[in-house]
C-alpha cells in the first residue's frame, strides 16, 4: 500500500505536466502554420501592390529631380502571381506534359543529389567537429582553413568539381560532393559548439569514474549537442539544395532543377511565369528537405528527453 502511494505520488504531478508540454507543443506548431500562411499573404499582396503601383504611375516615377523606371513591375519582366500558379498547369513544351509533372521529375532528382551530398557533407562535419572538440591542437591548426574554405564563391568551384570528376571517370559525383561543400561547414561549427558546451561539473564528474573518451562523448558530449546538430542539419538540408542546383549547371545533367532554371531563363522574355514556377519549385524542395529534417529533431529530441528520465 504505501509503496503504490509512493508510486502515486510520483508519477501523478508528471500527467498533467506531459499533457501541458503537449498542449504547449500542437500551439507552438499551429501558431506557426498561421504566421507562416500570413506572410505568404503579405508577400502576395505586396508583391501586387508593387505592379499595381508600377502602372498606374506608367512605370515611372519622378523623386528628388530624378526619374526612377519602375519597367521591373511590368508583365514581361514581373508576371502576376496568378499567372505563376497558372503556369504549373500549361505544357512545359508544345504538346508536351504539364509544367508541374517536369518540375516534380526535375525536383525528385535534384532532392536525391541533394540529399547524398548532405549525407556526405554531414559526416564529414561531424567527424570534423568531434576532432576539433578532442585536439586542441587540430582545432587551432585545421579549423581557419575550414573557415577560409567557405570564403570562396561555389560558382568559382563547381565547374572545377565537375572537371575533377570527370577526370576522375565518376562525372555523377560531381553534384554531391558541391552539395557536401555547403553542408559540411554548419554542422563542423553548430557540433564543435554543442559538444564543447558540457556543463563543467558533468564532465568531472565522468571523469571521476574514470569514463573513457569514447564514453563522455556518446553519454555526455552528444546528447549535450543534439540540438545545435539538428539545427545544423536543417540549414544545411536547405544550403544542400542550393548546392545540387548550382552544380548542375556547369554538369551539363538535363533532369534537374539547374537546367530548368537555365533553360527558362533563355526564353524568359517570351514566358516570365516559367522561370518564376522553377523558382518556386526549387523553394518548395528546400522547404520540404527542411520539414523532413525537423520532424526528424522533434522525434529524436522526445526520444532523448524521455530516455533521460
Amino acid at each position: 500500500m504505501l509503496m503504490a502511494q509512493a508510486v502515486d505520488k510520483r508519477t501523478t504531478p508528471d500527467e498533467p505536466l506531459q499533457r501541458v508540454e503537449t498542449a504547449s507543443g500542437e500551439g507552438s506548431a499551429y501558431r506557426t502554420y498561421v504566421i507562416s500562411f500570413l506572410l505568404v499573404v503579405i508577400f502576395v499582396l505586396l508583391w501586387e501592390g508593387l505592379k499595381l503601383f508600377g502602372r498606374a504611375n506608367n512605370y515611372e516615377i519622378g523623386l528628388f529631380g530624378s526619374t526612377i523606371n519602375l519597367s521591373i513591375f511590368n508583365n514581361t519582366k514581373l508576371p502576376h502571381t496568378y499567372d505563376i500558379i497558372k503556369a504549373f498547369g500549361e505544357p512545359a513544351q508544345r504538346n508536351g506534359p504539364p509544367l508541374i509533372q517536369e518540375l516534380i521529375k526535375f525536383g525528385a532528382f535534384t532532392l536525391g543529389e541533394a540529399v547524398l551530398g548532405f549525407a556526405i557533407g554531414a559526416v564529414i562535419g561531424f567527424i570534423l567537429a568531434v576532432l576539433f572538440a578532442h585536439s586542441s591542437l587540430m582545432q587551432r591548426g585545421v579549423l581557419p582553413y575550414v573557415i577560409a574554405s567557405q570564403t570562396v564563391p561555389i560558382l568559382a568551384i563547381a565547374p572545377m568539381v565537375v572537371i575533377w570528376m570527370r577526370n576522375a571517370g565518376v562525372p555523377s559525383l560531381a553534384v554531391p560532393i558541391i552539395a557536401a561543400y555547403l553542408t559540411f561547414f554548419p554542422v563542423t561549427i553548430y557540433t564543435l559548439r554543442g559538444l564543447t558546451s558540457v556543463p563543467q561539473t558533468s564532465l568531472e564528474l565522468m571523469q571521476t569514474y574514470a569514463a573513457s573518451q569514447w564514453e563522455i562523448l556518446f553519454k555526455l558530449r552528444l546528447p549535450n549537442a543534439l540540438p545545435q546538430i539538428f539545427t545544423a542539419l536543417k540549414i544545411s538540408a536547405t544550403a544542400s539544395v542550393v548546392g545540387a542546383i548550382i552544380g548542375e549547371l556547369p554538369s551539363g545533367i538535363q533532369d534537374g532543377l539547374g537546367i530548368a532554371i537555365l533553360n527558362f531563363t533563355q526564353f524568359y522574355n517570351q514566358s516570365p511565369p516559367r522561370l518564376w514556377a522553377a523558382i518556386v519549385a526549387s523553394a518548395l524542395v528546400g522547404i520540404l528537405f527542411f520539414s523532413v529534417v525537423a520532424l526528424v529533431e522533434r522525434f529524436v529530441i522526445r526520444w532523448e528527453v524521455e530516455e533521460s528520465l
